[in-house]
């Protein structure tokens, strides 16, 4: 497995992650705990040691899977969590707490979940609007000097909030959606991660899936995945985009791979600052997905993906309207 460094200054990663939130929650059935630890193993023996996941994954239920799964080998992996959000009962909305009390509670809950006594990335997962990003990372920080947690991130967060927060104390990685459907931290997130040494990391590299190519209807998706509720699944909108993956296929299958590993590739082409975390259920998708790292694009290649799959071309908002108010604050 190739490795790529997070940000100017920071750690040495794998190029590609894994991202655990499907094991716990979101996409149907959650994994067993045997098929979760199975995923993981696999993971660390492929060289994939990025692994991430979450205080609202489940709730609480993905930092425990990972936990159990690293509890003999947790210095073969790169452990990053976050905190700060959590839906309601009906998930209709997000409650997001970014004040310093919250930033100690969490910690704790999180360390003792996941059965460890420092975890390496440590995320404020959405920006609060009620708490100055100087009070929250200021906080975080602690945490830092405490050995609880030995690099800092933030998640969704605009350009203007990320050079506030990096003022306050380093940021380490930026995680927000990016994919071949998700273009827009190429309006100016990019260029601001690159400029202040800050590793971007892109989840949903794989459009929570679309881009595989392996979901040709609605109703490849189980009753209570969150995915039916999503926008860019929704109504006409799944056509339109099935149409575009079509067209992205027929490129992938010219190179002779899979649709997900050129969307990874993609992704991957787009700077070495990038670090892509595609999450997934099963050994198979996971080799799938890790070969892609060694997958060369051209430039004429990335011009022709470009040309059937350009920036904004994905129909749809790339999540429902309660949850879209937490987006680059």
């Amino acid at each position: 497995m190739k490795t790529r460094t997070l940000g100017r200054s920071g750690p040495e990663v794998s190029a590609i992650g894994l991202g655990c939130m499907g094991m716990a929650a979101f996409y149907g059935k959650p994994s067993d705990e045997g098929q979760a630890t199975a995923v993981i193993h696999r993971a660390l023996d492929l060289g994939v040691t990025f692994l991430d996941t979450a205080e609202m994954y489940g709730p609480h239920t993905n930092e425990i899977q990972v936990g159990k799964a690293l509890a003999d080998r947790r210095d073969r992996a790169f452990v990053a969590t976050k905190f700060g959000i959590g839906y309601n009962a009906d998930r209709t909305a997000l409650a997001v707490d970014g004040t310093p009390k919250n930033v100690r509670r969490a910690i704790e809950g999180s360390l003792k979940r996941l059965g460890m006594d420092h975890v390496d990335l440590y995320y404020l997962h959405r920006v609060d609007p009620n708490t100055p990003i100087e009070e929250t990372v200021g906080a975080m920080g602690e945490l830092v000097k405490e050995g609880k947690v030995r690099f800092l991130g933030l998640s969704e967060a605009s350009p203007a909030t990320l050079r506030r927060g990096h003022a306050e104390h380093p940021i380490t990685a930026l995680q927000t959606e990016y994919s071949l459907w998700s273009r827009e931290p190429e309006d100016e997130l990019l260029a601001t991660c690159e400029e202040l040494g800050i590793g971007f990391v892109p989840y949903s590299p794989l459009g929570r899936g679309f881009l595989s190519g392996e979901i040709k209807s609605v109703d490849d998706l189980a009753p209570d995945d969150f995915r039916r509720s999503n926008p860019r699944f929704q109504g006409d909108n799944f056509q339109k985009n099935i149409d575009l993956v079509k067209a992205v296929a027929e490129i992938a299958a010219d190179k002779g791979v899979t649709a997900a590993q050129l969307a990874l590739a993609w992704v991957l082409a787009q700077g070495d600052h990038l670090v892509p975390i595609p999450g997934t259920r099963r050994i198979r998708t996971l080799e799938e997905n890790a070969a892609a790292t060694d997958i060369v694009l051209s430039a004429d290649d990335l011009a022709r993906i470009d040309a059937v799959f350009p920036k904004g071309a994905a129909s749809g908002h790339r999540y429902a309207e309660a949850a879209r108010a937490a987006l680059n604050r």
